[in-house]
């Protein structure tokens, strides 16, 4: 499978505050990235579609986009690893035949004109649907930062992780920000910014916290060989992994700490035939300062509990040993879930970044859903398999 699949498109609509409807913008991505593909509409024969927390994206799209005698059609739901997952299942279906160009797409619009920014994540989400879930609610638990806030406290408590380590992260992600014209936050910040600003939930300030977006991306994958006879600079698929798990609630001690991703990125760079000295770069997902530090430490580039001096001095900023989140992420760039660090990754790999372009060798991508539950790994590069 190392190499057998590539991408051969990209599509990316406005970010922001673009009042759409999730299928309008979705429509829009996959026309881009079938334009950016050199393709016909009539040349797509698979279709994979994910969505955020809006409603009113799911299998009509191939009805909207008058796609006809598709091989490939689904939605899914694996949260913020659902992007590594569609570029799994995309590859694994064009490299055995099972269709020729797949269109692997998400979009989201949480942000309703006249409506606060926050509204969409916070409604609907007291009280869940088991006894441990249900008292989330009672204690203030009305959404995902209170939870994860926790979990980097407990960080803090247990190896001494400190604010100025998480505001690295801010501040390392809002340098590469700055050369992203896409980016939707672009103006430099300090440490001293970092801990003024607003206080969420204790230890997260607002800095620490995604952006939220409406918007759309389309990757299209293909075969290796028809990659490159491409309008694109080809990029390979080398490696793919996914890892989930179920802890009755975050009742397992620990469980926010030590994720899933470090199985998955050992199996993907085992596809890859490659190891973790070979990366030149990260794309990872960043739903808050917190989890760059942790996938860092559970894909083996320091050990666990030592993140925090780890991506101290700027190591993840540009000039930095490890380029990390190059757009600016999730954090300072746009929030398409999974689809924000697969999409820089595409960018990198072609050597289409401009200013902030990197060494992109091997490239590997982080996708993380819930209480670090659900977990896909992406290996990408503009080499064929060794």
């Amino acid at each position: 499978m190392n190499g057998a699949a590539a991408v051969s498109g990209l599509g990316i609509t406005e970010m922001g505050r673009v009042y759409r409807s999730t299928i309008d913008l979705a429509s829009d991505a996959v026309y881009l990235a079938i334009d950016d593909a050199g393709l016909d509409k009539s040349e797509l024969d698979g279709l994979l579609i994910n969505t955020g927390i809006t409603r009113g994206l799911d299998l009509h799209l191939h009805v909207a986009l008058g796609l006809q005698e598709l091989n490939l059609l689904t939605f899914m739901q694996g949260y913020g690893s659902s992007a590594g997952q569609m570029i799994q299942y995309a590859a694994m279906a064009v490299a055995n035949g099972l269709a020729k160009n797949v269109a692997c797409v998400f979009a989201d619009a949480p942000l309703v004109d006249g409506q606060r920014t926050g509204a969409s994540y916070s409604g609907g989400r007291r009280f869940g649907g088991d006894a441990l879930s249900s008292l989330h609610g009672l204690y203030g638990f009305t959404g995902a930062i209170p939870m994860f806030a926790m979990a980097a406290q407990r960080h803090m408590d247990l190896f001494g992780t400190s604010r100025d380590q998480l505001g690295q992260i801010a501040v390392s992600q809002r340098a590469w920000a700055g050369m992203n014209e896409r980016a939707t936050k672009r103006e430099p910040i300090t440490l001293s910014d970092y801990h003024d600003s607003p206080w969420v939930v204790e230890p997260f300030h607002v800095l620490d916290c995604c952006l939220v977006s409406n918007g759309a991306i389309c990757v299209i994958v293909t075969s290796a060989e028809h990659a490159q006879d491409g309008q694109q600079p080809p990029v390979y698929i080398r490696g793919f992994a996914q890892g989930h798990r179920h802890d009755a609630g975050q009742a397992v001690p620990d469980s926010a700490i030590r994720g899933p991703g470090s199985r998955t990125a050992s199996q993907a760079l085992t596809m890859a035939n490659a190891s973790l000295n070979e990366v030149t770069q990260c794309q990872l997902y960043d739903c808050y300062t917190y989890t760059v530090l942790v996938t860092l430490e559970d894909y083996g580039f320091c050990e666990k509990g030592e993140g925090g001096a780890f991506v101290e001095d700027g190591r993840l900023g540009p000039g930095g040993a490890l380029p990390t989140n190059t757009g600016g992420g999730e954090l300072s760039s746009y929030y398409m879930w999974g689809m924000t660090p697969i999409s820089e990754a595409i960018i990198q790999g072609r050597g289409q970044a401009g200013d902030r372009q990197t060494a992109n060798d091997l490239i590997i991508c982080s996708g993380n859903g819930g209480m670090l539950n659900y977990h896909s790994t992406v290996v990408l590069s503009p080499e064929t398999a060794s």
